[in-house]
């Protein structure tokens, strides 16, 4: 599992030309399972993206699909987790 953090390298005017590609984008790998949550960052600096694929490879894979990547509109910091406690509702994220 990774934690995607996307920080804003341009002005929110910029991004906010890119918004509906980058939620199509999104809503795509919600489809395919790879992402479980994301968000907003408050204050508005970038956002942050759950992930749960099985390596580091698939990840940068999808994330060269995302257009903030392609149009260079943010940087992307990845963390990898692997989660030991989880509230029960989220218990399915727990590694076997």
């Amino acid at each position: 599992m990774f934690i995607v953090s996307l920080h804003y390298l341009v002005p929110l005017a910029k991004v906010d030309t890119f918004i509906p590609e980058h939620i199509a984008f999104l809503d795509k790998h919600y489809a395919k399972g790879h992402f479980l949550l994301s968000g907003r960052k408050e204050p508005r600096t970038g956002g942050v993206i759950l992930a749960n694929v099985d390596s580091r490879e698939l990840l940068d894979g999808i994330l060269v699909e995302d257009p903030f990547f392609r149009e260079k509109l943010a940087r992307y910091e990845i963390t990898e987790i692997i989660p030991s406690r989880a509230c029960a509702e989220l218990g399915f994220l727990l590694a076997d």
